[in-house]
């Protein structure tokens, strides 16, 4: 019999939640990786890029592309060797150590997540609505947050059920981005009407001074955000079959295939449509296709852009979904996030609380800056803070065990940091907190700021929470003599 004396740890243990099935393959996770990184981005930021380089815009996707690449090769390594739900969450833990720092930094990447995830869904349901106004006129005031809140009801109703159902279906959306972008790009090809410039006008010369000009900068803010989501496998790491193979290849094949998917569009569409002209448009994907086949074929491919950011959608709140649980399911968050559907087996209380706080982010916010927004919260913590931790595992653990290795290690990761720290620097855009009406002055808190202000915020919520747990850094000293 159990001896009943024992006393009771002071963190109890959460009960163990059925396994997560490793049931997806190299296809279906490849296509949920393409389908989260295409979504609305390219078709919302593509004249805004054109806006902010003149000539030069596909320099800026070309930039967007060695990023993901070269940070692609730290995720690659990571996940290959940490197959487990969480992607980050587990990456950063296990990097600064379980017990102490890795406990703050994961803390602070959830904290976040629960805040930035949503965000990512309401910036793609708003702009699915913005597009949808080009079939339907919609008013100013609340047709649009009536469009964008039904995508996000639509899509929690979609993931609410078994990994292997998702996964089939993640195929079919897949087969919907290659055809939309397929066409676009053959219409370029066969209607262009004029060069779209490669290199600055005064050739490789001008390269340096162009790739590190303030407007490359702000460019690459955006480029970078549509690149987003070659990572989602790493969130789906608990349902990937053969892991150390199909995580890699999944990431690169994902990032390749989008580069030349991007390069490709942003050349038709400049060849076709002058780019002072189509920076200035709201609809560029219906005007570059009426611009060519007419109203009607406009009209179609405006369906299709919509399948394609519906398809996005599907697959961010997926991965997502699986973050919380994964910090539940380690006792390192609250313990209702542990729980698993008990016929379907998937989070579904994660899933439907991210999905409950986009439906509402979607009613209150406007597209603008939220792309700002979400590269200022996610770089120091996700980005920059994995980048180092990779570091710090490799010295910690060797490299003997790791199925996946980055070539010309740590250039790869040396690089990544400097870059990710440059886009940060380099964004713009700021929330207004405050318009004097009359004088029309604005006080704006700028989104570095915002990004450091809710890592301050987190970072008093996990000492508290440690606090009433009664660890680190307020463990008692027996337990303190113990963890060292």
């Amino acid at each position: 019999m159990p001896d009943t004396s024992t006393p009771v740890p002071a963190t109890a243990p959460v009960p163990a939640a059925p396994p997560l099935r490793r049931e997806l393959g190299l296809l279906p996770a490849t296509a949920l990786n393409m389908i989260d990184m295409v979504g609305i981005g390219p078709f919302v930021t593509l004249p805004l890029v054109m806006g902010f380089m003149g000539p030069y815009f596909l320099l800026a996707w070309a930039v967007g592309a060695a990023l993901a690449l070269i940070d692609g090769l730290i995720w690659s390594e990571l996940g290959a060797a940490y197959p487990e739900a969480g992607g980050s969450y587990r990456f950063l833990k296990l990097a600064y150590g379980e017990q102490k720092w890795g406990r703050l930094m994961s803390f602070l990447y959830v904290w976040q997540t629960l805040v930035q995830a949503p965000l990512v869904v309401a910036s793609g349901a708003i702009g699915f609505a913005q597009y949808f106004g080009y079939l339907v006129p919609l008013n100013d005031t609340w047709q649009p947050k009536l469009v964008s809140g039904t995508v996000v009801l639509l899509l929690i109703a979609l993931l609410y059920r078994r990994i292997t159902d998702i996964g089939r279906l993640g195929v079919l959306l897949w087969v919907g981005v290659l055809g939309l972008m397929g066409w676009l790009i053959v219409g370029g090809l066969t209607h262009s009407t004029h060069a779209v410039a490669w290199l600055p006008a005064g050739g490789v010369g001008a390269l340096p001074g162009v790739l590190l000009s303030a407007a490359m900068g702000q460019a690459t803010v955006k480029t970078i955000y549509s690149y987003l989501g070659y990572y989602n496998v790493c969130h789906l790491g608990g349902e990937i079959r053969e892991p150390e193979r199909v995580i890699p290849r999944s990431i690169f094949l994902s990032i390749l295939g989008i580069m030349a998917l991007y390069l490709l569009l942003n050349w038709s569409v400049g060849t076709v449509i002058p780019w002072q002209e189509a920076s200035q448009s709201k609809f560029i994907v219906s005007t570059f296709v009426e611009r060519i086949y007419g109203p009607t074929a406009a009209k179609a491919a405006t369906a299709l852009v919509l399948w394609v950011a519906f398809a996005s959608l599907f697959a961010v709140l997926l991965g997502y979904s699986r973050i919380p649980y994964a910090a539940a399911a380690d006792g390192e968050f609250l313990p209702v996030f542990a729980r698993t559907h008990p016929t379907k087996q998937f989070p579904h209380v994660s899933l439907l609380l991210l999905g409950g706080v986009g439906f509402v982010f979607s009613l209150l916010f406007r597209l603008g800056e939220v792309i700002s927004a979400i590269l200022a919260m996610r770089i120091l913590v996700q980005f920059v803070g994995q980048a180092i931790g990779l570091m710090l595992l490799r010295r910690r653990r060797g490299t003997a065990g790791l199925p996946f290795r980055m070539p010309l290690y740590p250039l790869p990761v040396v690089v990544a940091v400097v870059v990710w720290l440059w886009v940060f620097v380099s964004i713009k855009d700021g929330a207004v907190l405050y318009q004097n009406p009359v004088t029309h002055t604005q006080l704006v808190l700028p989104f570095q700021l915002a990004a450091l202000l809710m890592m301050a915020l987190g970072t008093g919520v996990f000492l508290l929470w440690s606090r009433r747990q009664g660890r680190w850094p307020f463990a008692p000293s027996q337990e303190k003599r113990t963890s060292c």
